[in-house]
């Protein structure tokens, strides 16, 4: 889940002011966490402690209030509400990330994924786009191939990942959609030589480039076996400690032992 946190903060510089390279800094002074970050803790910390779901997020949001939540979740919050608003933005693919790791079955990690992304997310496509990163991860954790995850990805949830990020870059804008960013952030993936250029490729592309470098961040993770020492420094210097502090109890528990 690291890796999705680094994407996170390395593509909130670029959010709103969109770039079609991979040569930039991955760091400024503007670097930041956003509500990507947050709930992506949060799912870790009910994953942790057993708690529920829908209660960490409400508490998460209200000691975050200012992360850059969407406008339907924000809403969901402030209401204090537990039930779901049938939403299919890429919020229930940017948070899922602990999933992929936490579980030992492909099968427990598709249940966890649609329980977890449907608390918010139960559209069709939302619930598709949370079970459809949580399963790449899961397939990279235990040593598929990138064609073995392509394939599945593409067979499983019907995304068309064939396309090349040549192709996509051009046109691509603004989408928080599942559906028009979750497969152009697998496909940064599959692209990536290693995780830094994961993130690199996904936030050339433009677009919602936080969330599609969180979503390519947790599967780069997964593949390559980590973050690099520099980067997952620079993100432990950025978040708080107590965020800070799930995330290394999350990592200890689920990730360090694979």
């Amino acid at each position: 889940m690291i890796g999705a946190i680094a994407g996170d903060i390395i593509g909130s510089i670029y959010e709103w002011h969109n770039i079609k390279t991979t040569d930039f800094p991955l760091f400024s002074a503007n670097s930041r966490f956003t509500d990507d970050s947050v709930l992506t803790v949060a799912l870790a910390d009910a994953i942790l402690s057993g708690e529920d779901y829908i209660d960490k997020m409400h508490a998460y949001a209200s000691r975050y209030p200012n992360a850059g939540y969407g406008g339907n979740f924000a809403r969901w919050v402030r209401a204090k509400e537990r039930e779901p608003y049938n939403s299919f933005g890429n919020g229930a693919a940017m948070r899922i990330s602990p999933v992929g790791f936490a579980y030992d079955t492909l099968e427990e990690t598709l249940y966890q994924a649609q329980y977890f992304t449907a608390l918010t997310h139960n559209h069709p496509e939302g619930i598709k786009g949370g079970c459809a990163v949580a399963a790449a991860i899961y397939l990279c954790c235990t040593g598929k191939t990138k064609m073995e995850v392509k394939d599945y990805v593409e067979e499983t949830f019907g995304y068309n990942l064939g396309r090349t990020l040549e192709e996509i870059r051009p046109g691509y804008s603004f989408d928080v959609t599942c559906q028009g960013s979750v497969p152009e952030a697998i496909i940064a993936f599959l692209e990536s030589e290693d995780f830094e250029d994961a993130i690199r490729k996904a936030v050339s592309l433009g677009g919602d480039s936080d969330t599609i470098a969180c979503i390519a961040g947790g599967i780069a993770q997964a593949f390559y076996g980590g973050v690099p020492p520099a980067i997952e420094e620079e993100v432990y210097r950025i978040l708080d400690e107590s965020l800070g502090k799930v995330t290394r109890q999350f990592l200890k528990k689920f990730i360090d032992s694979l």
